[in-house]
């Protein structure tokens, strides 16, 4: 297993690295050389200042690879490998991109309409990578981009105050009027805390309808396949949760479940699904 995916995937994410333990060896390799790939791209933009330069010579050996080119660079040559012989549609991959690169310039979305394209390219197309990787039938698709779309959500309500840093706001902005808010600095909600509550609640409540609509393509994972992702699913729920209980937490740190949460979960799973 390449240490260098397997640092990036660690560092990037406990949440999705624990989860993984379950996965059999050869799908947990995949794993690495995807989630690799997209932290990469991902941590490009989501500097201060943003690595524009860097982003797109990423994209650049992105292309190149598509030439069969050795680029030399571990993770996108993985990551290539992987999207030959997994079948992934190239089309994913450029909405992806694309998203990634959509937050070197766009700072906000009006409704939900206009972020659902962002949504697609940033998250649903990650859950259909997946679900190649799986080897899932074409039935589940519709579910794991549901997955992806619900998981994303509770990062940009988990990370309003990293967004704020980065001057990006992920929410329907026309949503802010309706609880009285002008914006989510903590200058102006802490002056309207009801209206902030009742605003991340609705954020909530929106990526609880996307997980239990997900949930219902669990049925058709295999259990070997069900444990790891069952576990970060629950983990996503928990995070929200905590939130949910108390919407300011947002601007005091970035909620997380811990390592041994995560193992205690897992484990759990493992014996019982």
């Amino acid at each position: 297993m390449n240490p260098v995916l397997r640092r990036i995937f660690k560092d990037g994410s406990k949440t999705y690295f624990y989860s993984s333990i379950f996965f059999p060896a050869d799908v947990k390799e995949d794993v690495y050389r995807l989630y690799s790939f997209v932290r990469r791209a991902d941590d490009y933009v989501d500097t201060v200042p943003q690595m524009k330069q860097e982003f797109y010579g990423f994209r650049e050996l992105y292309k190149r690879s598509l030439n069969d080119e050795k680029t030399g660079d571990v993770v996108i040559d993985g990551f290539r490998e992987l999207m030959v012989r997994r079948d992934f549609d190239p089309a994913w991959v450029k909405a992806f991109l694309n998203s990634m690169e959509s937050d070197l310039y766009i700072r906000s979305y009006e409704t939900l309409e206009k972020l659902g394209a962002y949504l697609y390219g940033s998250a649903e197309v990650v859950g259909l990578m997946m679900a190649r990787i799986l080897g899932l039938h074409e039935d589940s698709y519709a579910s794991a981009r549901l997955l992806g779309r619900a998981m994303q959500y509770v990062n940009f309500i988990r990370d309003v105050n990293e967004d704020l840093w980065l001057d990006r706001n992920y929410f329907p902005r026309h949503e802010y009027a309706i609880n009285g808010l002008r914006s989510l600095d903590p200058g102006e909600t802490i002056m309207k805390p009801e209206g902030f509550t009742r605003f991340i609640r609705r954020q909530i409540q929106r990526y609880h309808e996307w997980q239990t609509a997900a949930e219902e393509g669990f049925s058709s994972i295999p259990k070997r396949y069900l444990v790891p992702i069952k576990t970060a699913s629950e983990m996503y729920k928990w995070t929200a949760k905590v939130i949910e209980r108390r919407p300011f937490i947002v601007y005091a740190k970035k909620v997380k479940p811990s390592i041994p949460r995560i193992v205690s979960v897992i484990s759990y799973n493992a014996l019982f699904l």
